[in-house]
């Protein structure tokens, strides 16, 4: 009963610190509950809550347990210490959501020194060898980059400058090819590398049945601000890995409004969405 008599008497004395508090307790909990249940760990949240309700019990004066707890005065700091170094890969994703900007059309609005035209005209040549690969079972992972990526992924590969085009696409992809095992960066209309390696994700709700392919364009997506185009070798099924969430069964149609999304040529549907409010206000 000390704990909460110590909060009782902090709030007849000074309510609103008391308040102030109580809330920044709240939300620091609440956070590592979310991080937690988004990241699969339902599990060590009620052993979170237990350690945190055990701590309040063994730090009491009244108990005399010195040692232990003067260290369980600083669960939370222990807790949060606990699950960085449980989920390190997670929470380097989430420091990286912050940091990068909220509206996903402003995050892709990156000058290309090309015109609109040939930016359309990169989106037909990538729609049409991603539905030419997906028709004959050919592999295909390929890295829709708005931002210089960083040179040990571009080092690992082949660097080529080369003006993109279906032809070259399907032809790097060969599984005759030097070049096909790995990722292909494309920055505008232009291929910067192939042949490039990706980290993998270390998620645990991949779908098992998804390959080293799916798990390295989830992986970059994870990492960095990019747009990741998968062709499936076993099924031909062509998906989107942005922002470490993976989206299957795209066809001609959904690929191109996703690539015109990407390269700015066309209003994402948060941004509509948000430019009609403004018009109704």
């Amino acid at each position: 009963m000390w704990f909460f008599e110590r909060v009782y008497d902090k709030m007849v004395d000074k309510p609103w610190a008391c308040a102030i508090d109580i809330a920044l307790t709240a939300l620091l909990i609440y956070g590592v509950i979310v991080f937690l249940r988004k990241n699969n760990a339902k599990r060590l949240v009620f052993v979170i809550l237990a350690f945190l309700a055990i701590g309040v019990v063994l730090s009491s004066p009244y108990l005399g347990l010195t040692v232990i707890g003067t260290l369980l005065k600083y669960s939370m700091v222990i807790i949060i210490a606990a699950v960085l170094l449980l989920f390190p890969q997670e929470a380097r994703r989430g420091l990286l959501k912050i940091a990068s900007p909220r509206d996903t059309h402003e995050a892709y609005t990156t000058a290309y020194d090309v015109s609109d035209e040939q930016l359309h005209a990169a989106i037909n040549d990538i729609v049409r060898a991603a539905q030419n690969m997906s028709k004959k079972n050919v592999g295909a992972l390929i890295v829709i980059s708005t931002q210089n990526m960083p040179e040990h992924i571009i080092d690992s590969g082949t660097k080529l400058d080369a003006v993109l085009s279906c032809a070259l696409l399907e032809s790097i992809f060969n599984t005759k090819a030097p070049l096909h095992d790995g990722a292909v960066f494309v920055r505008g209309n232009r291929i910067v590398a192939a042949g490039c390696f990706l980290p993998l994700s270390q998620s645990n709700s991949i779908d098992k049945e998804l390959g080293t392919r799916h798990r390295a364009g989830i992986g970059v997506s994870e990492n960095y601000n990019v747009l990741t185009i998968i062709v499936s070798e076993e099924t031909g099924v062509i998906s989107i890995a942005q922002g470490g969430e993976l989206t299957r069964y795209f066809d001609s149609q959904m690929l191109t409004d996703k690539l015109e999304q990407t390269y700015g040529l066309q209003a994402t549907p948060e941004s509509t969405r948000r430019r009609k409010r403004g018009r109704e206000a």
